[in-house]
């Protein structure tokens, strides 16, 4: 397979590790410095693109890898909010395709998937107060982290008491981490409910840590994600373009893992 990297970060250069050692083609490194090569006949032959750059280019990067009809898979985060019908009308109605994940280590996707069934049990007794807590390294400014959003999003699917969640920062006077994404709703919640609290954590050099807690005045229930690098993420990455090369439209985990 002919991949394009959008991002050449250290992400980016796991991904190309990965790739080469699972048999495939890097015909394209894209970066900051070399925009004007989203119209070169390498990128153009690529059959996937995989994309991790930020929230403020990456919807100009499907757009632009659109255009030439090749196939993105983007773990970019934060842009769902402002151009996610965009992307889903193009993908459903102009024949594209894009794979997005918040996360695309195999890990995560086992933890989510235990946090969806342990949501369902613990819909059945209340006693149980979950939240949820994300610790990145301090690189990372955005808060909460996509993917505590999306295991928030899907615990309160499973939890009828649970209506949302909200930011909470481990450090509120710290300048440069604030809450970048908010729930899209800003109505009360519902009488008998409340919003899952999710505390995020900057430190260090930590890939990244998910832990959700049920707590009672009897005991409590945690389970943890603990990332120890990011070779789960970048794994994941390629893993996500070999199936999207023989797949079409608006791809996701749930896709790729049938868990």
């Amino acid at each position: 397979m002919k991949i394009a990297l959008i991002g050449y970060g250290k992400m980016g250069r796991m991904i190309e590790q990965i790739a080469l050692e699972r048999g495939h083609d890097i015909v394209c490194k894209i970066d900051i410095d070399n925009q004007d090569d989203f119209d070169s006949e390498a990128f153009k032959s690529a059959d996937v693109a995989i994309e991790f750059t930020n929230p403020t280019v990456a919807y100009d990067n499907y757009l632009r890898a659109f255009s030439h009809n090749v196939k993105v898979v983007s773990g970019s985060t934060g842009w769902l909010r402002d151009h996610g019908d965009d992307v889903r009308r193009l993908c459903s109605e102009g024949g594209q395709t894009l794979f997005w994940a918040s996360n695309f280590s195999v890990g995560v996707a086992i933890f989510a998937a235990v946090n969806r069934y342990l949501a369902r049990i613990m819909n059945r007794f209340p006693d149980y107060r979950p939240a949820m807590e994300e610790t990145h390294h301090v690189h990372k400014l955005d808060a909460p982290s996509g993917t505590a959003i999306t295991l928030a999003e899907e615990l309160a699917d499973g939890i009828d008491r649970i209506d949302g969640w909200q930011c909470c920062l481990s450090n509120p006077d710290d300048a440069q981490l604030h809450c970048t994404v908010t729930p899209e709703s800003h109505q009360p919640v519902a009488q008998g409910t409340h919003r899952l609290p999710i505390t995020s954590i900057r430190r260090g050099e930590v890939p990244g840590i998910h832990s959700i807690c049920y707590d009672s005045e009897a005991d409590s229930i945690t389970i943890t994600h603990d990332a120890h690098s990011r070779k789960g993420f970048a794994l994941g990455a390629v893993l996500a373009a070999e199936y999207t090369l023989t797949h079409s439209g608006l791809l996701t985990t749930s896709d790729l893992f049938n868990f």
